[in-house]
């Protein structure tokens, strides 16, 4: 099936969804740092009749309710090759914990390549469901978010990660 996608309503407000054939593709909050091109969403379907769209849009709700703790969807992403370690690596962060990307790039290569790893984090495609949420700045502040500093504090608070809780 061809990329399509929705904008959906939740708590943290619109959301548009991007599915490709059977999986999630992405999730962008209005006014995303970095909102691909409208052509990139593809063709725009009613989201309650797309499997895959009405079924993301159904767990980020109950994620966002605090009903969920994890995503069962199946996703995809295209990314260079550290982008897509950055995001194997964001995956393994468990529900309310958080790392810094110090941490992050720790695992990658060293600090030298820190200034790399925030830019793959800030290009996830697929916000809430690869939580990049959960990375946070040295001595535990709110650094950047492709969605605002707002819903990123919604998201830890939601999950508890009050405190820093550092390891991948």
């Amino acid at each position: 099936m061809e990329l399509r996608h929705a904008v959906v309503e939740t708590e943290l407000g619109e959301l548009t969804l991007v599915a490709t054939g059977r999986a999630l593709a992405g999730v962008y909050f209005p006014g995303h740092w970095t909102l691909p091109a409208r052509p990139a969403f593809g063709t725009e379907v009613d989201g309650s009749a797309d499997g895959v769209i009405a079924e993301s849009a159904r767990q980020l709700r109950e994620y966002l309710a605090g009903e969920r703790t994890s995503f069962d969807l199946a996703t995809t992403t295209s990314g260079g090759p550290l982008e897509e370690r950055v995001w194997r690596l964001l995956r393994e962060i468990p529900f309310g914990h958080t790392v810094t990307y110090g941490e992050l790039a720790g695992e990658l290569g060293g600090a030298t390549i820190a200034r790399r790893v925030g830019q793959a984090v800030g290009r996830n495609p697929l916000s809430i469901v690869i939580p990049c949420h959960r990375v946070v700045g040295k001595n535990g502040e709110l650094r950047g978010y492709a969605g605002g500093l707002d819903r990123k504090r919604f998201l830890l608070d939601l999950e508890g990660a009050g405190q820093l809780s550092l390891g991948v």
